[in-house]
């Protein structure tokens, strides 16, 4: 995903400023994506150059609001339609390094053990988020997402475990 269309789909819910989308963006995403407020206003710089949001003028406060535009809502539509492709996710770093660590013959037990330990700690973190939520559904949906591959990678480890181990038989 991408900040732009995170914000996009905050404001088209209704208009907002900066700071808010802000804070709307990290509770809709669990906290897992923290938010550089320059961040937020480049990206809102970048879609009013698009034509996909318009100032709104300026609340009771003298913030500047945005609001976003017909082409934004079809920006947002397409978006949300269109599947997220396996090659558009970056590159698996854990998958990259236990086979750098077999190719490199590196003790791969050990760097499996490493990174079970490291996985099981966050995925307590996680759980623990989870209880404590206030966030709401969105919040909830982002923490089970990141639980379900935090418990997918240590069947994954495993697995290589066992692999491994075979291999040495």
């Amino acid at each position: 995903m991408s900040i732009r269309h995170g914000l996009l789909a905050l404001l088209s819910s209704g208009p907002r400023y900066g700071y808010q989308l802000r804070v709307e963006f990290e509770a809709s995403t669990g906290a897992t994506w923290p938010l550089n407020i320059g961040q937020v206003y480049t990206t809102l710089s970048r879609l009013e150059r698009d034509r996909l949001v318009a100032p709104g003028g300026a609340d009771e406060q003298g913030r500047a609001v945005y609001t976003i535009t017909e082409a934004g809502r079809e920006e947002l539509e397409r978006w949300f339609s269109t599947p997220v492709a396996q090659t558009d996710r970056p590159r698996d770093e854990l998958a990259i390094k236990i086979a750098m660590a077999v190719a490199g013959g590196v003790d791969v037990a050990e760097v499996i053990q490493s990174q079970r330990v490291a996985t099981m700690s966050w995925l307590q973190q996680l759980t623990k988020a989870k209880r404590t939520a206030t966030g709401g559904l969105a919040q909830r949906l982002v923490l089970d997402s990141m639980i379900f591959k935090a418990e997918a990678e240590q069947r994954w480890l495993d697995h290589c475990e066992a692999v491994s181990k075979e291999k040495k038989q």
